[in-house]
């Protein structure tokens, strides 16, 4: 049976879904520092700590390299541990980045994607999380405010699983200051899905025991060993945490989402805000006649291969429209597909393109341009830049 939720169609931004998830994650410590376009989740924190609405102890250091070095010191003695950040704020923790999973704390962070410097902008663009890729961080992308909400939830239940950081990104303005209607759920629902953190080893006067001591080659191998079979259980429990938040809320929020791909010549593949562009375009070309569909990837790290492949399986085309650009490479988002793809036999022609890089409009009649230029059309080994 469904747990009523508290309220329905409430309009929140993406950053006020954000607050109102930690809060119904009830964390113990959440250490923040603010940055644009993240600070409305530190100003709503704020605000529901000093209602009493959240009782976790909040901490404001002086840095973002700080605050992420309270969250591992609080994650290691038990603590459930929210944070949030943004460009050049997540780049400053990079160092720590590494250390937190290394340490496999269950941290849980909202990363807000934002151009990084320089020049300066404020706009929406993925390349600040997506070159944390290698630190050992599980990553989620959302595609608008109710999948912010609940990605933080479903985060927090599968980070603590695991002992692994985690951290769900989504864009600057188009969702971290855009409103829409969020479903709120009770905090009895969070509670039945969220049970408290009972973390198996943590830092404990009583008990002599090292934490993160200096290790020979050997035992530090194998901590890369260790940290990779926790990864390769995240697909599974992200599976039973849509599974399971379904049946308490009625939403389900997988790795991956196929839309309209059944039959397509043509599919869009695509993360964050960009998405819902997509799907409405997908929807206008399949009612002219046109067989596009769209396969947006949620979980981005680990990156789950084996869905992906099945996803794309005997489709003729794929463009995947990556807003980001790694320099001397192209997209990440495309170098990563073409990577899980490798030697499969029906594997779709591939396309990667760059659109809606620092934050570019990307429009309907753009999708149905690029569905029409590029059915037909071989690859090219370079980035293909379009707007």
């Amino acid at each position: 049976m469904k747990t009523k939720t508290r309220a329905r169609g409430v309009l929140l931004s993406g950053n006020h879904a954000v607050s109102n998830a930690a809060m119904l994650a009830r964390p113990d410590v959440i250490p923040v520092y603010p940055i644009t376009p993240q600070t409305p989740i530190l100003e709503r924190i704020t605000e529901l700590h000093s209602e009493g609405r959240i009782t976790a102890e909040l901490l404001t250091p002086e840095s973002e390299h700080s605050a992420m070095a309270a969250c591992i010191a609080a994650s290691a003695t038990g603590a459930r541990v929210f944070t949030a950040t943004s460009s050049q704020g997540l780049l400053l923790m990079h160092e720590l980045l590494h250390f937190a999973s290394g340490a496999r704390t269950s941290i849980v962070m909202c990363n807000v994607n934002r151009t990084p410097a320089a020049p300066w902008g404020f706009w929406p663009d993925h390349i600040d999380s997506l070159s944390q890729r290698d630190t050992g961080w599980i990553q989620l992308y959302s595609e608008s405010p109710q999948d912010s909400l609940d990605g933080v939830l479903q985060l927090f239940r599968v980070a603590e699983a695991v002992r692994v950081p985690a951290m769900i990104s989504h864009d600057a303005f188009y969702v971290s200051h855009a409103l829409e209607p969020v479903d709120l759920p009770e905090q009895e629902t969070v509670d039945a899905f969220l049970p408290p953190f009972r973390p198996e080893f943590t830092l404990d006067n009583a008990v002599g025991a090292s934490f993160c001591a200096p290790n020979d080659q050997r035992s530090w191998r194998k901590s890369r060993l260790d940290l990779d079979a926790a990864m390769a259980q995240v697909p599974a429990l992200m599976r039973e945490a849509s599974q399971r938040w379904h049946e308490l809320t009625g939403r389900r929020w997988e790795a991956i989402e196929c839309h309209r791909t059944e039959g397509a010549q043509v599919v869009f593949v695509t993360m964050g805000s960009m998405t819902g562009t997509v799907r409405h375009a997908v929807n206008a070309l399949r009612a002219q006649g046109v067989a596009v569909g769209l396969l947006k990837v949620r979980l981005f790290r680990p990156l789950p291969a084996d869905e992906l492949r099945a996803a794309l399986s005997g489709v003729p085309c794929a463009i995947v429209l990556d807003r980001n650009y790694s320099p001397g490479t192209g997209g990440v988002l495309h170098q990563e597909l073409k990577s899980a793809l490798f030697e499969m036999p029906d594997a779709p022609r591939l396309h990667g393109l760059l659109a809606g890089v620092g934050g570019v409009d990307v429009a309907p009649a753009l999708i149905a341009r690029l569905a029409a230029e590029f059915a037909d059309k071989a690859p090219q080994p370079g980035p293909v830049w379009v707007e």
